[in-house]
């Protein structure tokens, strides 16, 4: 039981949930303070954890066996446990409904409006894995997913949806979709070769880039703008000089005709950028205020 679980939390990524958690804190201490609320408490904090797991840990799942057949024919991801026979589709849907409980148990634990949406969030996990075999906004589609992380946050501690709350989930589904497009540049041959969609498979790999360079921009534009519209400070204005800084690093490390630092720049530069953009906001808001 113990190794099939391994097998599990290797297939989904688990230790990528750093992707978006932190995120989800920015949107619960943001919407917190420009609420003008209390900090969240350390059970809603919790609560948001045991969201983003099952959210996330459902979306993995759930992407995993729809795309299992697809896997099997890409090197790159035929030895995935589900194409390598490692794990069963039954067991994996399994962990699937679990996670789905955790995320339903969690959102009830918060308020109202996170039960409400909590529809969204499913049909969002449950259609991105089908957008790339008939669209090239794949991507974008998977932005608006990720982005969920800090509204979710948001609505978990305010029970509201506001315009700054919408402006930092655009923030994230910009950059999600971003490095999710150099992601995909290693596939453009399979891609094409499946009749799948992708913006680089679409547009190549030099425009794939392009492309998200401008959505990297966008998004270094929305953290701005929420300097603008909210009570952050110097501190958050340091961690988004910091955070425009990686991205511009992330895309110096990808070219067209060079590939090889692609999983630095997916993987590390992603990771580092969210830690960031977390610390600098607590700072901001928690320990300067405290202060």
């Amino acid at each position: 039981m113990i190794h099939k679980l391994r097998v599990i939390l290797e297939m989904i990524k688990f230790e990528h949930t750093i992707f978006a958690l932190p995120f989800a804190y920015v949107g619960a201490i943001l919407g917190a303070v420009t609420m003008e609320r209390r900090l969240p408490e350390w059970s809603e904090c919790g609560w948001i954890l045991l969201a983003m797991v099952g959210a996330r840990s459902a979306a993995m799942g759930l992407n995993r066996v729809i795309d299992k057949a697809i896997d099997a024919r890409n090197p790159r991801t035929a030895t995935r446990a589900l194409p390598a026979g490692l794990l069963k589709s039954a067991e994996v849907l399994l962990f699937i409904v679990v996670s789905f409980v955790l995320l339903f148990w969690a959102a009830s634990q918060l308020n109202t409006l996170a039960v409400k949406l909590l529809p969204v969030a499913v049909f969002m996990t449950v259609i991105y894995s089908y957008t790339k075999r008939f669209t090239w906004l794949c991507h974008v589609v998977l932005g608006l997913t990720i982005g969920l992380a800090p509204l979710g946050g948001w609505v978990a501690v305010t029970g509201e949806v506001t315009w700054t709350s919408i402006i930092l989930y655009l923030t994230v589904a910009l950059w999600t979709a971003g490095f999710d497009i150099i992601y995909a540049c290693q596939d453009i041959d399979f891609d094409r070769k499946e009749g799948l969609h992708s913006i680089p498979s679409r547009f190549g790999i030099a425009g794939g880039l392009s492309i998200a360079r401008m959505m990297h921009a966008l998004t270094a534009l929305g953290f701005a703008l929420l300097l603008v519209l909210t009570d952050l400070s110097w501190w958050y204005f340091a961690g988004i000089v910091i955070s425009g800084a990686l991205l511009l690093y992330e895309h110096r490390l990808v070219k067209p005709n060079d590939l090889s630092k692609l999983n630095a720049a997916f993987f590390t530069m992603n990771g580092i950028l969210s830690a960031v953009v977390f610390a600098f906001t607590f700072i901001d808001l928690v320990l300067v205020k405290a202060w």
